[in-house]
C-alpha cells in the first residue's frame, strides 16, 4: 500500500495541476460517470485501474478505449469484491451502495474514498475554475437545472447543465474551453459521497421519501441532500412549502454572508421569490427589497403552469439571480425552455379522453405533483417502490380518481393503501411482464374513462422491473396509446 500522508496533504486542495502522476487511483464502476472519471484522471496523468462486474458489449468497448489510453480495466464476475493493492485514492461511482465489499474495504485501510463530484472539483482549472449552480431535491432536478442553463445562455453566459442530468461533472471541468458557469444537477447519490461543494448558489427543491433502500432512513437520505448547501457562497435556495429544505439551510455550514433565499408559490415577503398577479417577482436580489420587487416573468411565460413546474421556475430564477444574471435574461431563458420528454406531456385524445405522459414521476411525490394537475383522472401506477409507502399519496388524490391501473413488481403495496383509503375507486391490476403490458393497461384504462377525463401514466415507481428506464416506459404508453387510436 502506498498511501501516506502525503496524498492526503494535497487532496483535499487538489486541481488539475496535482501531483496526480503520483498516484494509482481505482475507479469502481464502468458506467457513465466511472468512465468519465477513468479518462479524466488518465488525462492528468494519474495511474488508473477500473473494475466493474459487467461483462457486456458496452463494457468491453469502455474498456479497450480506456486501455488504449493506458488504464487497467478489469471487468466480471469477482473484480469488485476485493481491493487490489497498491491502491491510493478510490473513486465511487454514485449508485454504490456505502456496503459494498471493495468501498468497506478501502475505508478498513483508510482511503480516501471520492465520489464522481468529489473527483470533479479536484480536476477543475486553478485559473479559471467556473463556479457551480447545484440543484438537487426529491423531484423537479433536471427541469430546474435545464431552466437555469437556458437563463445563464440567454444572459450570454457559456454554460452547460451536467451532473445527475446525463452529462458528467467531470467532463466539463476538464473542457478546453472554460465555462463561465455550470448548472450541476446532483442526485442524493452523488451528494452522499460529497465533501463540502462550495457552490455559488445551491437549492433543495423538494424532499420525500424516496430511495430509502439505498440510503437506509429518510433522515439519513435527506442529510446527504443537505450536503448541496455545504461550503455555499452567496445563497442557498429552499422551498416555503417544504420546512425540511429550509431546516437543511439553517443546519449548513456556508459562507459568511451567504444567504437563505426562500421560493414560493404564494405572495414573497422580504428575502424570497414568488407570485404576485401572475408575475414571478424577486423580493431577495434587488436594492429596494423592503418596499419593492422587480417582475421576472408572467406565468404565461413558462413552459408549463403545472403547480410543479411553476415551483422548479421560482428556483431557477433564484439559483440565477444569486448569479447576478438581469431580469430580462431570466424571462428570456424561462419563455424559450421546453420541457423534456416524460414529464407532464401530452400523448394524443382519444373519444374526448387525453392521455398524459408522466413517466418521470418515479416516486410518490413526484406523482402526487402530477396527479394535482388534472381531475378527474385514471391514474396508471405501479413499478418499483423502492422502499415507499403510499397511503399518504391515496389519502391527498382519491377525491380525484376514476379509477386506477396498476402494473410492475410492487403494484400489491399500491393496490393496499387504495383499498385501505379509496375502497369506492375501481382497480384494475395488469399481471405479467411481456412485451404488450402497456397495451393491456391502456386499454384498462379507456375502459375506465369518461369523456373529459386525463389517462395518467404517473407510475411513482421505478421503471426497471418491466422496462430499462422511465423513458422506455413513457414510450411503451405512447405507442400503446396511439394503437388504441388506430395511428
Amino acid at each position: 500500500m502506498t498511501t501516506d500522508v502525503n496524498v492526503r496533504s494535497w487532496l483535499d486542495e487538489a486541481n488539475r495541476t496535482s501531483p496526480w502522476p503520483t498516484v494509482t487511483v481505482l475507479v469502481a464502476g464502468i458506467g457513465v460517470s466511472g468512465y468519465s472519471a477513468a479518462a479524466g484522471l488518465l488525462q492528468v496523468g494519474a495511474r488508473v485501474i477500473v473494475v466493474d462486474e459487467r461483462d457486456g458489449d458496452a463494457e468491453r468497448e469502455k474498456a479497450t478505449i480506456l486501455e488504449t489510453l493506458g488504464a487497467d480495466v478489469r471487468l466480471g464476475a469477482g473484480t469488485t469484491q476485493s481491493l487490489p493493492d497498491g491502491v491510493d485514492v478510490v473513486v465511487t461511482s454514485p449508485g454504490w451502495r456505502p456496503d459494498a465489499p471493495l468501498l468497506v474495504e478501502a475505508a478498513k485501510r483508510d482511503l480516501p474514498i471520492l465520489g464522481e463530484v468529489d473527483l470533479a472539483l479536484r480536476l477543475r482549472d486553478p485559473e479559471r475554475p467556473a463556479p457551480w449552480l447545484a440543484v438537487t431535491g426529491t423531484n423537479g432536478k433536471t427541469t430546474t437545472v435545464g431552466m437555469v442553463a437556458a437563463i445563464l445562455r440567454a444572459a450570454g453566459l457559456r454554460t452547460a447543465a451536467v451532473g445527475n442530468i446525463g452529462s458528467p461533472v467531470v467532463d466539463a471541468v476538464l473542457d478546453p474551453t472554460p465555462y463561465d458557469v455550470l448548472a450541476v444537477e446532483l442526485s442524493s447519490f452523488q451528494l452522499h459521497w460529497a465533501r463540502p461543494l462550495g457552490a455559488r448558489a445551491a437549492a433543495v427543491l423538494n424532499v420525500a421519501p424516496d430511495h430509502l433502500d439505498w440510503h437506509g432512513s429518510m433522515d439519513a437520505y435527506a442529510r446527504d441532500k443537505g450536503k448541496i448547501y455545504e461550503g455555499c457562497e452567496v445563497a442557498c435556495v429552499y422551498n416555503v412549502a417544504d420546512p425540511t429544505t429550509e431546516d437543511l439551510v439553517r443546519a449548513a455550514d456556508v459562507v459568511e454572508g451567504c444567504r437563505a433565499i426562500g421560493f414560493t408559490a404564494g405572495i414573497p415577503a422580504v428575502g424570497m421569490i414568488g407570485i404576485v398577479d401572475g408575475v414571478i417577482a424577486d423580493r431577495a436580489f434587488v436594492a429596494q427589497r423592503q418596499t419593492s420587487a422587480a417582475e421576472l416573468c408572467k406565468l404565461d411565460d413558462l413552459p408549463s403552469q403545472a403547480p410543479h413546474n411553476i415551483a422548479n421556475a421560482l428556483a431557477a430564477a433564484a439559483l440565477a439571480r444569486a448569479f447576478g444574471v438581469p431580469p430580462a435574461a431570466v424571462r428570456a431563458g424561462l419563455s424559450g425552455f421546453h420541457l423534456e420528454p416524460h414529464r407532464i406531456q401530452y400523448v394524443a385524445e382519444h373519444n374526448g379522453v387525453t392521455y398524459v405522459d408522466d413517466s418521470k414521476a418515479t416516486n410518490a411525490h413526484a406523482a402526487l405533483a402530477s396527479l394535482l394537475s388534472y381531475e378527474p383522472v385514471v391514474w396508471i401506477a405501479g413499478g418499483l417502490a423502492k422502499g415507499q409507502e403510499f397511503d399518504d399519496l391515496v389519502q391527498t388524490v382519491k377525491g380525484r380518481l376514476r379509477g386506477v391501473v396498476l402494473l410492475g413488481q410492487d403494484r400489491h403495496l399500491l393496490a393496499d393503501a387504495l383499498a385501505r383509503h379509496a375502497p369506492d375507486v375501481p382497480v384494475v391490476e395488469v399481471a405479467g411482464g411481456d412485451t404488450e403490458v402497456m397495451d393491456r393497461v391502456v386499454a384498462s384504462a379507456a375502459q375506465l374513462a369518461q369523456p373529459g377525463d386525463t389517462v395518467l401514466l404517473a407510475p411513482g415507481c421505478a421503471s426497471f422491473d418491466l422496462f430499462d428506464s422511465y423513458a422506455a416506459r413513457g414510450d411503451a404508453f405512447a405507442a400503446s396509446v396511439r394503437r388504441l387510436g388506430g395511428r
